[in-house]
């Protein structure tokens, strides 16, 4: 039997690492970036493998409201967006998996989970704790705080939060380290930890620099796919290039929804809502000062704290301040110096400049001003607004239009604004100041509402394209097409309360043994 995955990303080296162990299966896994990652992408210290436009990623252009235009940013190479991201490795929690389970079944539910969850991780801190697993093939350390951070830790306990020293456990929200898949200073992305290379399984075959359009159908079943090295077939096809790839895959191929799909004059192959209301977690970076210089280039994790919190009515926290220990600008370049990380992030300027396209010069402008500044992220991460995924055009190449409809519907809005409040008086409490809101915009709920718009970003945690019950069965199965399933986040029904990356790992690592069990 031969499975043929698409995307060798977060969710696809998990899945294809799982499945090659299968005797009886040969898998193909095919990637539209390149399997050579450059040691300046393992540096965990910064995310300079994000700047829009970088030869590791797909850079597409959506807009976060209307008026907002932003880039999205992801993975593009081996181990996908683990590669550029953060390093931030966090557990869905118990009532995020309740909510999946109501519609995938007990695969999905906490308990059925745990013993998953064990086996993906080597855990560093805890390894006497059942919760924990010691053997599996990602490796997970919570950094040491250095001066911020524990300073960040007591403005927290004086502010009245409860301390999380594992937030891969079972306790209330709170603040503590965050759980990284950084060792030494590196970032061991999901390539790296499912499929390296002196060891990747016999019967996987490693396509790479390849590109997907579209599934190739006999009658109502997947046989192939349409690629830039001409058809491959197989038994299965599997699509997990993410939630944004895979959802065009999808729409490409027939299966959404069908009055959009006959307007571009594409055959209809299934009639489900594909892209219809994916959940992500809008943030907001608010640039902040300390009274002393606290930077250290030489710090391996740039985001060593999180503050989880309950905004009111939300036991696993709604809320979530996530602490940076690097400047924006050296976040993005892994430079001190700007010039030369520029000059680093943008050796293809004219892919960088299309991938900023439609952002305002306002918008930029205020970012380079506040380059030196430290970030701390403010993210609503039980958001009720949902957004949109289509399609432009019936090329199936062409980058999807994306709209979030972030700050619809006022609770988001209002949970937010609980969320700014409270980090600028952590911010205070730490000695420092906000240095791009004012006491005005923070003591009116209409001016903070303006201002939060127009400083709005998302964590590109993007969930929910192709989510069970609706387009796909527990398993991954797509509804009315035989030989096709998804396994990435677009499956998942709702964006998890903490970023989901550890639950891309998850999807892939279930529907392996959904697949090995015959399901």
């Amino acid at each position: 039997m031969t499975t043929v995955i698409v995307g060798a990303g977060t969710s696809g080296c998990a899945l294809a690492a799982r499945l090659a162990e299968d005797p009886d299966r040969d898998v193909v896994l095919i990637e539209a970036g390149t399997t050579d990652v450059p040691a300046a992408l393992r540096d965990a210290s910064s995310i300079r493998g994000a700047m829009p436009g970088h030869p590791a990623n797909w850079s597409f252009l959506g807009h976060l409201t209307p008026e907002l235009a932003y880039t999205v940013v992801r993975g593009r190479v081996l181990g996908g967006s683990s590669t550029i991201n953060g390093g931030y490795f966090i557990r869905a929690r118990r009532t995020d998996h309740a909510r999946w389970a109501e519609v995938g079944g007990p695969r999905w539910s906490y308990a059925s989970a745990l013993p998953v969850w064990r086996a993906i991780e080597s855990d560093r801190d805890f390894p006497a704790s059942e919760l924990h697993g010691v053997s599996g093939p990602v490796p997970v350390r919570r950094p040491a705080p250095g001066h911020l951070a524990r300073a960040f830790r007591a403005a927290a306990s004086d502010r009245g939060h409860p301390e999380e020293p594992d937030k891969n456990g079972e306790q209330a929200p709170g603040f503590g380290p965050v759980p990284s898949n950084i060792i030494d200073g590196e970032r061991v992305n999901m390539g790296s930890a499912y499929l390296p290379g002196p060891r990747r399984p016999a019967r996987l075959q490693l396509h790479s620099d390849t590109t997907v359009g579209r599934v190739v159908f006999e009658g109502e079943r997947a046989v192939g796919v349409e690629s830039s090295r001409g058809v491959i077939r197989a038994d299965e096809i599997v699509l997990a290039a993410g939630a944004i790839g895979s959802a065009r895959i999808l729409l490409a191929s027939g299966i959404g929804i069908p009055e959009d799909l006959e307007r571009l004059g594409i055959r209809v192959r299934s009639a489900l809502p594909v892209g219809a209301a994916f959940s992500d977690h809008p943030d907001i970076s608010l640039s902040w000062q300390p009274e002393r210089p606290l930077f250290d280039a030489d710090e391996g994790f740039a985001f060593p704290e999180a503050l989880n919190m309950d905004s009111g009515g939300y036991p696993d926290g709604d809320l979530e301040l996530l602490l940076s220990v690097k400047p924006l600008g050296y976040l993005l370049t892994g430079s001190l110096r700007l010039r030369d990380g520029l000059a680093a992030g943008l050796r293809h300027p004219l892919r960088s400049i299309r991938a900023v396209a439609g952002i305002s010069g306002r918008r930029a402008a205020a970012q380079l001003a506040h380059r030196d500044d430290l970030p701390l992220i403010v993210g609503l991460q039980s958001p009720a607004g949902r957004g949109t995924l289509s399609l432009r055009d019936a090329d199936a190449t062409a980058a999807p239009r994306i709209e979030y409809r972030y700050l619809e519907e006022e609770s988001d809005r209002s949970r937010l604004r609980v969320g700014i409040r409270e980090a600028v008086a952590l911010v205070e409490h730490m000695g420092g100041r906000a240095t791009e809101i004012g006491a005005s915009d923070l003591d009116d709920d209409t001016a903070l509402d303006a201002w939060m718009r127009a400083h709005l970003g998302t964590a590109i945690h993007m969930c929910g394209t192709a989510p069970i019950g609706p387009v796909v069965d527990g398993v991954g199965r797509v509804h009315g097409v035989a030989g096709l399933r998804v396994a990435d986040t677009s499956i998942l029904p709702t964006v998890p309360s903490r970023g989901p990356a550890a639950s891309a790992v998850l999807v892939g690592e279930i529907i392996a043994r959904a697949m090995r069990d015959g399901d």
